[in-house]
């Protein structure tokens, strides 16, 4: 015979005093990041959480942008979750790069397709899959180093996204490199032009990047 429900009085039902907030928090980032598998994301959100990682939730709502070259789902938004969780050291591993590419709900072929732009064994230099996953956000070499720039600087949101000018040279050189339309001779020579905007070895956005305006 099946066994008969059991009731419970609300005196005998514990609540861990924790469980409230737990469940709001996770409320707001779900919201928040807007993962395309709720079931998936949440199981990486509270695996984080229990190793007092870095969480995969943005710092806004965000729409993909019209100007991707492909739908892949990707964003500045996401990425800055990326740069979070993985900048922490100098590469990260193929394997943990996949658990959270998976945890964000981004498609397995779109980060395979990343990897072979330049094939790498085990890890991967972070900044550099960084720039690779910019490049994908723009259409031009000066579109993926604003995205990386917003990405990686410290300045408050809407400001001025400083980086270290050689940190800039670097990933300017790395993406040109796997452009065969950009010379050596041409990179270094464009580098050379904003070296009299730097100031404390620090470049923004207003030093190199003119935004397009709309025809009328």
């Amino acid at each position: 015979m099946p066994l008969p429900d059991t009731m419970f009085c609300a005196q005998q039902i514990h609540i861990p005093p924790e469980l409230p907030d737990i469940l709001k928090q996770f409320t707001k980032a779900a919201i928040r990041t807007q993962p395309a598998d709720l079931l998936q994301w949440s199981a990486g959100y509270f695996l984080a959480l229990s190793r007092g990682d870095p969480l995969p939730i943005k710092d806004r709502v965000e729409m993909p942008m019209a100007t991707q070259k492909t739908d892949t789902g990707l964003t500045q938004g996401l990425l800055k979750v990326l740069h979070k969780q993985c900048s922490h050291k100098p590469e990260v591993s193929l394997v943990d790069l996949e658990h959270r590419w998976r945890t964000l709900c981004l498609p397995m072929e779109r980060l395979r397709a990343l990897l072979q732009l330049d094939p790498c064994r085990g890890s991967i230099e972070w900044l550099k899959f960084l720039a690779l996953a910019c490049s994908t956000l723009g259409g031009s070499l000066n579109s993926a180093m604003k995205h990386f720039c917003e990405i990686l600087t410290t300045d408050p949101e809407g400001g001025p996204a400083r980086i270290p000018f050689d940190t800039f040279c670097y990933i300017y050189r790395y993406l040109s490199r796997l452009d065969s339309d950009v010379s050596a001779q041409e990179t270094e020579s464009y580098l050379d032009t904003l070296r009299d905007n730097v100031k404390n070895g620090m470049i923004g956005l207003s030093d190199f990047f003119v935004p397009q305006r709309s025809a009328l």
